[in-house]
């Protein structure tokens, strides 16, 4: 069954090369292929599955949709589905946080919310450049890719990326270089070459970066800095958002307030496409139809986005997400500790957690080594060289405990015994 993927779609697929096999169905954290073989999924579709394949209570809910003929396309017409999604968002999670903003719905995709972010900062401050960051990741469109740090997804755009400056993130430099302080010296000096930016755009956590973690310090001086200068503050939470990083949107540890928020991925609960731009009411500057799309109005989605909202009424779900996360680090900081030569670390927060390899080659093994055990996880980095870890937030304690052993055995089988083993055998 793999020939027609090989003889028919085109080079450019990708993860289907890190996974041959053809899957068949799939139910919380596990994926079967066509011979029933079942998989422990820790790469959650990209972040685009936090709770888990196939959750009851979401299906149920589009099932009875489509039984009752609802709507599944409207552009952007006013349907029941849409109205429910927005009173349940703004009830569920806008309120209870104090915060206000106008929801828009860009497309279907992360690209489409970051491309519309994008274009409203430049109409809203009249200027042109953006200022984003090393190791950042927004996207495959021209917009994004021109606030993208990776040179592999950079050179695939074919045509000179610009309109853009990047900055060092948080600890490019290491511990002791205050990058904040370092973009302040260029905005603030006229010899600088850096003009002032419509927006700075950043991820709390750059998840295809390398998982690299912003501190909230360094989060509350982004902010302070757009202030002072007039810059739109857009925080892109796609990945990181959706309670990846245990609370709803990942910069609530921080306590900023960006002016424009991009969500995606498991914003639908489900796998569907959708995306938002959430946008402060004062910012909100858009003429009818000045950015449009025809699939921006998934009715579907937001009947599982809505369904999805049920896990956020209370702080129960969060408890349950950081108890998984606490499991999931333990383990692989004892797997840091046990190959000291082979990892250098440990980077994440909440169930988006990785180990650092001191070969880049190594994370790509190791993804091997496991789907051969029967898990899956990719690779992060802009060599590959973290190990990427996202369960669902749905998991099972027992689950995530039998997968962390397949990962361990997948380690073995790439490294050997433990250093701890072999010290004790010498």
């Amino acid at each position: 069954m793999m020939e027609i993927f090989e003889t028919l779609e085109s080079e450019v697929r990708g993860y289907i090369r890190n996974f041959p096999v053809v899957f068949d169905r799939a139910e919380g954290a596990h994926l079967y292929d066509v011979d029933g073989r079942r998989y422990t999924d820790f790469f959650s579709g990209a972040g685009a599955l936090n709770y888990g394949h196939n959750h009851p209570a979401l299906k149920a809910r589009l099932i009875d949709y489509i039984e009752r003929n609802g709507i599944t396309h409207g552009l952007d017409l006013a349907t029941r589905a849409k109205a429910e999604f927005l009173e349940r968002f703004r009830d569920v999670i806008l309120a209870p946080r104090g915060m206000d903003y106008r929801v828009q719905f860009p497309g279907p995709t992360g690209t489409n919310s970051v491309e519309a972010a994008l274009k409203l900062a430049r109409k809203i401050t009249g200027r042109e450049k953006v200022i984003s960051f090393t190791n950042a990741f927004h996207g495959m469109t021209l917009g994004a890719l021109s606030v993208t740090g990776n040179a592999f997804k950079r050179g695939g755009a074919g045509v000179a990326l610009t309109l853009s400056d990047t900055m060092p993130y948080s600890g490019y430099f290491g511990e002791d270089t205050d990058t904040i302080e370092y973009m302040d010296r260029f905005l603030s000096d006229n010899g600088s070459g850096v003009d002032l930016p419509a927006a700075v755009i950043v991820e709390t956590v750059q998840a295809e970066g390398g998982i690299n973690v912003a501190e909230p310090e360094w989060l509350r001086g982004l902010e302070a800095l757009c202030r002072r200068y007039d810059m739109l503050l857009i925080v892109d939470d796609i990945q990181a958002g959706c309670g990846r990083m245990g609370s709803f949107f990942s910069f609530e540890e921080a306590g900023i307030r960006p002016d424009i928020v991009c969500l995606s991925k498991s914003i639908s609960g489900y796998g569907l496409p959708m995306a938002l731009t959430l946008i402060r009411p004062e910012h909100d500057l858009w003429d009818a139809g000045e950015h449009n799309g025809t699939f921006r109005g998934n009715n579907p989605a937001f009947v599982t986005a809505t369904a999805a909202l049920d896990f956020w009424e209370t702080g129960e779900f969060e408890s349950h997400i950081a108890a998984r996360a606490k499991t999931l680090r333990a383990a692989l900081d004892a797997l840091a500790a046990a190959y000291p030569d082979s990892f250098s670390g440990v980077r994440g927060r909440g169930m988006m957690q990785g180990l650092v390899c001191t070969e880049a080659a190594l994370a790509k093994q190791l993804s091997q080594a496991a789907f051969k055990h029967g898990l899956i996880h990719e690779t992060a980095g802009p060599d590959d060289e973290v190990a990427k870890f996202m369960p669902p937030l749905t998991i099972e304690q027992g689950e995530l405990e039998a997968g962390l052993e397949l990962l361990r055995a997948a380690v073995r089988d790439v490294l050997g015994a433990p250093q701890a083993v072999l010290d004790e055998a010498v």
